[in-house]
């Protein structure tokens, strides 16, 4: 064999054998440094495991499709997967989808011309080549990654489309089953590319739940986050289309990164009934990140709710007693018929326990001297009957 055939071969194995770390260690390395779990969550009382064995459980925010894992299998990162969810006794899980994150991002302020963490990170997970570039296939392609879960273990999950799906789901619970129920939501409406038909699409693909905007201003407005000031960018007349499409089609709102503007214009809509899926309280907890309390007021005036996530840049501690203390800030100012989980797990937080942990937040609310009756709510009750007013039939 000649020498440059040799050089040809031995190049080709360096370049096979870097692509293989690229493609199937890089993913790896990156979950595990931003989704961490911290060390210590509390072992609950024996009183805190029952009730929450009785409790119905729901979370309106996970990132965990991002980051291309078999949800079916026990991960030694990240936050959630189906065995822990059982193991937290988690009914009914909403799975969003993360499409672009502007390089740089912050609380503060960021471009939408910033360049795209996502793109690599599809890249290096070998997605399907029709998503490294193109925002709405980005969603369609995690939500393809959910319904075939479902569909190949569907003792074990199921896509939750409709008000009887969920009914379904509670009394097979009820009765025994441990199927976790999934609902399929979008981080940001820039994942529609400014088509309302792309809308379309992701409701036909099993999306129920849509935010509006993520870490930066899109076509639809303005974000918490974005560059158009302290109030940021109303509804732009796409957005009003996209708002009304929403309310139309009986889908979940979701405000979590909408500018303060965008927000008020939203809960100023007569048949609007928005929600917060992972948040702080601002009077609790003085963040950028948080909004201010008027709005998540107005957010529970028109029936809406909002769910309290599991970091420190929302809830200003680092253990599971601080996600109890922003919940309690959160009924005392909302009443605890508007307030739910949040986590925001796997979305690049790292946060006091993961989702097979949560008898630890049940026996911190019992701790806090909350009633069994409150902590059903907020576990999960609350969520479950908003969903049933608002799913489609």
């Amino acid at each position: 064999m000649g020498w440059k055939r040799k050089f040809a071969i031995g190049a080709g194995v360096v370049v096979v054998a870097g692509a293989a770390g690229f493609f199937g260690i890089a993913p790896g390395m990156a979950e595990r440094g931003q989704n961490a779990t911290l060390p210590g969550a509390p072992a609950p009382s024996e009183a805190a495991l029952a009730l929450h064995k009785r409790l119905v459980i729901g979370d309106w925010h996970s990132d965990a499709l991002l980051w291309d894992r078999d949800l079916r299998q026990r991960s030694d990162r990240g936050h959630v997967d189906l065995p822990r969810l059982r193991d937290g006794n988690v009914a009914l899980q909403v799975f969003t989808t993360v499409t672009k994150s502007p390089k740089g991002q912050n609380y503060e302020h960021n471009s939408a011309e910033a360049g795209d963490n996502i793109t690599l990170l599809f890249i290096a997970q070998a997605r399907p080549l029709r998503s490294w570039f193109d925002l709405s296939e980005r969603a369609l392609v995690q939500a393809e990654a959910l319904t075939a879960t479902a569909e190949a273990a569907p003792e074990e999950l199921r896509v939750i489309l409709t008000k009887g799906d969920l009914a379904r789901l509670l009394a097979d619970r009820a009765a025994g089953a441990t199927v976790v129920g999934g609902l399929l939501g979008a981080e940001g409406a820039h994942a529609l590319a400014g088509r309302i038909e792309n809308l379309d699409r992701m409701r036909a693909a099993g999306f129920r739940l849509i935010g509006l905007t993520h870490f930066f201003d899109n076509e639809l407005g303005g974000s918490l986050h974005g560059e158009a000031g302290a109030e940021g960018a109303g509804l732009t007349p796409f957005g009003h289309e996209v708002v009304d499409y929403l309310i139309a089609h009986q889908m979940v709102i979701d405000l979590a990164h909408a500018s303060p503007a965008m927000a008020r214009e939203v809960l100023a809509l007569p048949d609007a009934r928005p929600i917060v899926s992972h948040t702080g309280i601002r009077s609790h907890c003085e963040s950028p990140r948080n909004f201010a309390d008027d709005i998540l007021q107005g957010v529970a005036a028109s029936g809406g709710l909002v769910g309290i996530g599991y970091w420190e840049e929302v809830t200003c501690g680092k253990t599971v007693d601080a996600i109890a203390d922003s919940i309690a800030a959160a009924a005392a100012l909302l009443g605890e018929d508007h307030v739910s989980l949040g986590s925001d797990f796997d979305g690049a937080v790292t946060t006091p326990l993961d989702s097979g942990q949560l008898a630890s937040l049940t026996d911190a609310l019992l701790r806090k001297g909350m009633t069994e009756a409150t902590i059903a709510k907020i576990m999960g009750g609350n969520m479950m009957r908003y969903l049933a007013e608002t799913l489609p039939d």
